[in-house]
């Protein structure tokens, strides 16, 4: 199994995730998503694009202390992973 440095749906670090990554169905670590968009298998927010993920994080990370072209830098390869590439 591929182990991700990143979440493959936000693109936040593994390791920063406080509860160690997301949960698969069976209740296992998902080693590809983070807590804060996997939970028991399905996605926190389903219905959301990559779009509409771009967005919600880049607002995090500004809420965070981040420069706007910083936190726009730290999006642009959203729409290239796993969960947004079907």
């Amino acid at each position: 199994m591929t182990k991700y440095k990143n979440c493959q749906s936000c693109a936040m670090p593994l390791k920063k995730d406080p509860n160690g990554g997301g949960t698969n169905a069976d209740g296992s670590k998902s080693s590809m998503y983070c807590s804060k968009c996997y939970e028991n298998g399905q996605f926190i927010n389903p219905d959301w694009t990559a779009s509409d993920m771009q967005k919600f994080v880049k607002n995090k990370l500004k809420e965070m202390g981040f420069p706007g072209f910083i936190a726009g830098f730290f999006t642009m390869g959203i729409p290239k992973l796993k969960r947004w590439k079907q």
